[in-house]
């Protein structure tokens, strides 16, 4: 058994103000297998751009409020909310509040996706 703390786990800092914790997975704190599962802090007016990939995913907001885009959709989402991605459809997600937000991902299966690299290299 392994139990770690989330915020001990080194994290990468992205150009869009947020921080992504990866707990389990490929590139994560605990090797997984079959799926991938982090937490992200995104600051106010930070986001998670719009992209999309093969992988399945959901959003848990554990705290602050936001507008998440999925498809042809744009929504308020809050504490305690979560949301269901299918593969290939484009999400991103935007603190429209005035404190960080807070969410936990899940997505299977568990490769690295490739927007976090066009992030970093600033063509996402």
């Amino acid at each position: 058994m392994e139990i770690r703390n989330i915020h001990e786990i080194p994290y990468m800092e992205f150009p869009t103000g947020r921080r992504t914790h990866v707990m389990i997975g490929e590139n994560g704190a605990i090797k997984g297998e079959k799926f991938c599962q982090g937490y992200v802090e995104i600051e106010p007016g930070g986001s998670i751009p719009v992209h999309d990939h093969e992988t399945v995913e959901s959003y848990t907001v554990l705290s602050g409020c936001g507008e998440i885009t999925v498809g042809d959709e744009t929504r308020a989402i809050g504490e305690g909310e979560y949301v269901f991605i299918t593969p290939w459809i484009k999400h991103g997600l935007r603190n429209t509040g005035k404190e960080k937000m807070t969410l936990m991902f899940v997505y299977a299966p568990q490769i690295v996706v490739d927007h976090w690299k066009k992030e970093m290299d600033g063509t996402l």
